[in-house]
């Protein structure tokens, strides 16, 4: 069996984001909780996925504090999976992948899904990185700069 190289002590935060959250099911897991999935047989059939890879990252996301295991809504016997404030903080990051596959994987007029505004239907406007001064930034605009413990 191989083993997983961990990122958990790494100084990028980029590596331990992606050592939390850095397989596509866990990714599809969280999509698919905004989405409003929350027992187990719901991930599963959205997802396809086997049912001993779905536990393990379902137990995986609980251990790392972006799901949480409550018990269900509706008084039954079940636990449903619910976004922590750790998972929400991760809305951004999914509607700038869901952006980037919107622009990189279709082709104009290809039907696909849309995240849309509930006030008024309208689609998100596209994600921008911003300076703090409100500027438009591209990648040859930023730098990065290891932080000390100074």
């Amino acid at each position: 069996m191989v083993t997983r190289t961990r990122f958990d002590d790494s100084e990028c935060p980029v590596a331990r984001s992606v050592d939390a959250i850095g397989d596509w099911w866990s990714l599809l897991i969280v999509r698919d909780a905004f989405d409003g999935s929350r027992r187990f047989g719901e991930f599963q059939r959205s997802l396809g996925v086997a049912k001993n890879i779905l536990t393990a990252r379902l137990r995986t996301l609980v251990a790392g504090g972006v799901l949480e295991s409550v018990p269900a809504s509706d008084g039954s016997a079940y636990h449903e999976y619910v976004l922590t404030p750790k998972g929400k903080a991760l809305f951004p990051v999914i509607v700038a992948l869901r952006q980037w596959g919107e622009q990189q994987f279709f082709a104009p007029g290809e039907p696909h899904s849309e995240l849309v505004d509930r006030q008024d239907g309208h689609r998100l406007r596209a994600l921008e990185v911003l300076s703090a001064d409100g500027r438009r930034l591209n990648p040859d605009d930023t730098t990065v700069h290891k932080v000390s413990n100074q």
